[in-house]
């Protein structure tokens, strides 16, 4: 894979810790659509001191590609050691850098959005990491620290560092996942640079996804949460862009259906507790269902398949009354 050469509007699925997993993944697949996929990030000491779980969680299916692998670390020489252990051990279709994190047990040891705030370390990080490794490197960030316009200086030294593509969520660290996107803000950054630039942010369906490129002038776009509950999103957006009709929302069945393969996913990935972590998705399926909101609270206590199944009986009969 290289950036340069995706159709534009590139379109890709937004890492998210706890989300991006191989289950969720796979099952964007099987839901259709190309979408240029980001796995969840991963801590580079992790993957150097050879942590067994971080190493299973670099595990990937061939249906899961174009796949792209999300590491954060600020030491170059860990960071660099980390990138060329992953391309050896799983050959994912690229890495990516977390400098966008806002979370403080990420900022408060100079990881993610921290970086921002010291684009030279940003860019040594990045020569570092793009000499160890063959696949294309991008880099995932935001608006600045704490001002919109630290973006186009931030991208400019990226580039000319070696990404070859960045990402963008519209936001700054400090406004952290409050308030709304500013999508215009992007296009000076967009402008600046020659490499791919993606936007992310507040994307939750065809109609923003047309928006954000047409206020940020970006390459394309990442849906983080507007994906989860919604693994059809790619497919409907990658359709209305290429000119084709809108395969528009899929039926109560359909989306029951598609939430019990997500089940039976994560019992193939991590044995029955996977339907406990599947409990961080099922609210966000009830978020699509209209009138459905009172189902939320039994999905959280979920543990077996027959409690799931339990559900989705219960809820076909409503759905049937109705």
């Amino acid at each position: 894979m290289r950036w340069v050469d995706i159709p534009r509007p590139i379109v890709g699925l937004s890492p998210m810790a706890d989300f991006t997993d191989p289950p969720f993944c796979r099952l964007i697949r099987e839901c259709g659509g190309h979408a240029v996929v980001f796995r969840e990030m991963l801590a580079a000491e992790a993957i150097v001191r050879g942590n067994a779980r971080t190493r299973e969680s670099l595990l990937f299916g061939e249906d899961e590609r174009p796949l792209i692998q999300q590491l954060f670390g600020s030491e170059p020489s860990s960071m660099a050691q980390a990138a060329a252990m992953v391309e050896d051990l799983v050959k994912p279709d690229g890495i990516d850098i977390n400098m966008g994190c806002p979370v403080p047990k990420a900022v408060s040891n100079f990881n993610g959005a921290s970086l921002m705030r010291d684009p030279e370390k940003a860019s040594v990080l990045v020569r570092s990491v793009k000499s160890s490794i063959s696949v294309p490197l991008s880099v995932k960030t935001r608006l600045g620290w704490s001002r919109p316009d630290e973006i186009v200086d931030f991208v400019r030294r990226l580039e000319e560092a070696g990404a070859d593509a960045v990402e963008v969520h519209a936001r700054t660290k400090a406004q952290g996942y409050s308030g709304s996107a500013d999508w215009a803000a992007v296009r000076p950054a967009a402008e600046s640079i020659k490499i791919p630039l993606l936007i992310n942010g507040d994307i939750t369906d065809v109609a923003t996804t047309q928006e954000a490129i047409r206020f940020s002038g970006a390459q394309g776009v990442l849906i983080g949460r507007g994906a989860l509950g919604n693994p059809w999103i790619f497919k409907r957006i990658e359709s209305v862009l290429q000119g084709l009709e809108d395969p528009g929302e899929p039926t109560l069945t359909e989306r029951l259906r598609v939430m019990r393969r997500h089940a039976e996913l994560q019992i193939e990935r991590y044995g029955e507790h996977g339907l406990v972590q599947l409990r961080k998705h099922l609210p966000w399926y009830f978020k699509h269902i209209s009138g459905f909101r009172q189902y939320r609270a039994a999905a959280v206590h979920v543990s077996t398949v027959e409690d799931l199944d339990r559900l989705i009986e219960e809820i076909s009969k409503v759905g049937r009354d109705t």
